[in-house]
């Protein structure tokens, strides 16, 4: 299995992000998703993107402190 970096995960959980907050609203609109539900998955991938950028931050700083 192949090992992916923090700043590898921070920058899918963003493409995810930025593609749900495109399609979503879509979503709603057809009824596929309530509003509740697009909101909730939203906030839930924007709770990852920020947990991911954290983590990323953390690796940055550990690599200049070993350098």
């Amino acid at each position: 299995m192949t090992a992916f970096t923090a700043e590898e995960k921070l920058k899918c959980a963003e493409r995810e992000l930025k593609l749900r907050l495109q399609v979503y609203p879509r979503f709603v609109e057809n009824g596929r998703f309530s509003k509740e539900k697009s909101d909730r998955e939203i906030a839930l991938m924007s709770a990852i993107v920020e947990d991911y950028r954290a983590l990323a931050q953390k690796d940055t700083l550990f690599d200049l402190a070993n350098k």
